[in-house]
């Protein structure tokens, strides 16, 4: 199974029964360098994928918690190369891995040698919010040569023409935006929210997962039945923050 593969199998397996999977995202090297590998071996237990961000000075789609998350990692020294080093460490974790990064860190890097060095990490895909799909061919390219996946955003805003383009072209899931606007908010997800990610799982050949705002069980038993997974970030961030177990707070999540 290639890692893009294993993305869509992990999120439909847990899907199976009728929850929603949980991918968990987490801040690399937040609130603690020292603690990342502890975190994320906690999180591999509890979570069906993991979301890996890695810091940026100007992250765009990301609301508060995760830009105070990211500027703290900066100033530990945090950088793409560290967090791939510490990844190839823990090889063999459990659930696939994913890269949240801005472009400018990945260009920083190198694209030539990018998909080589996450292939050897471990790291299953890529989620890029500022990298336009018209402008994605030489990351999707390089990407490719290793079958690692390079997830596509949609919005509830997004045209019908192009949101098909976008579900079309995704890799391991459709990365569902509930809201319009920056990540952290509480989403009460309406009628209207559920409908749009109805009409994105109808498009979709990949499972849909629903991001941005998510941070309660009752959230999570509303999106069930209209999307295969969900996006815990900016809630999970700040348990972290607070020095409370975010293992304990993803199993809250689940079915009771």
């Amino acid at each position: 199974m290639s890692p893009r593969e294993h993305v869509s199998a992990a999120i439909r397996a847990a899907a199976a029964n009728g929850e929603p999977a949980l991918v968990a995202y987490i801040t690399a090297g937040f609130p603690s360098r020292e603690r990342f590998r502890e975190h994320l071996r906690t999180l591999a237990a509890a979570a069906d994928v993991i979301e890996v961000g890695v810091p940026f000075t100007d992250p765009m789609a990301d609301g508060v918690t995760i830009q105070r998350a990211s500027l703290a990692a900066l100033a530990q020294g945090v950088s793409l190369a560290w967090i791939l080093e510490e990844l190839a460490a823990l090889r063999g974790i459990g659930p696939p891995l994913l890269l949240m990064s801005y472009l400018n860190p990945l260009l920083a890097f190198g694209v030539g040698r990018l998909a080589a060095s996450a292939a050897a990490a471990g790291v299953a895909g890529f989620i890029v919010p500022d990298l336009p799909l018209d402008e994605s061919s030489e990351l999707r390219a390089a990407l490719d040569e290793r079958q690692i996946a390079l997830v596509q955003m949609v919005t509830p805003v997004t045209e019908p023409t192009r949101l098909a383009q976008l579900c079309a072209a995704s890799e391991g899931f459709v990365y569902a935006v509930t809201v319009t606007g920056t990540t952290g908010r509480n989403v009460a997800v309406p009628a209207e929210v559920l409908a749009y990610l109805d009409r994105v799982r109808a498009i979709a050949k990949l499972p849909v997962c629903a991001g941005f705002g998510i941070r309660s069980r009752e959230q999570v038993e509303r999106l069930r039945g209209h999307v295969d997974g969900v996006v815990v970030g900016s809630a999970l961030v700040e348990v972290l923050e607070r020095g409370e177990d975010p293992g304990t707070f993803l199993r809250g999540l689940r079915p009771r």
